[in-house]
């Protein structure tokens, strides 16, 4: 993938979460100029909850990515390698597609650290 294409694609993150493989939280990733609020990361939880919830009952297929839309949001949860990555994208973007979520997959959520336009929280 392009570097032009993978910056394009971090423009869109208008936040990002991490949790580990039993659906807990590890770090919150939110705009400096905008809302610290990580409201939208209570349903990422839940569902995560509900995933591990349903995998030991019934056979359920390999999970790689849920979209997860709200009033304000859209949030994509992507199971990575060790973890899983939420993204908060616009919801009005129409970025979610095959190279979207390719990208989303290998993604270092903590190279956001060094993102001027992110703060850890």
């Amino acid at each position: 993938m392009a570097a032009s294409e993978e910056i394009k694609f971090e423009t869109h993150a208008l936040g990002a979460a991490t949790f580990d493989l039993s659906g807990l939280p590890k770090e919150y990733y939110t705009l400096v100029d905008g809302s610290k609020s990580i409201i939208w990361v209570q349903p990422i939880f839940q569902a995560l909850g509900l995933k591990s919830l349903l995998a030991a009952s019934l056979p359920v297929e390999t999970f790689t990515y849920a979209v997860i839309h709200g009033n304000d949001y859209t949030a994509i949860v992507i199971k990575q390698q060790g973890n899983y990555l939420a993204l908060l994208i616009d919801p009005k973007s129409e970025i979610l597609d095959d190279s979207f979520l390719s990208w989303a997959q290998s993604f270092d959520a903590t190279s956001l650290r060094n993102n001027p336009r992110f703060q850890v929280i």
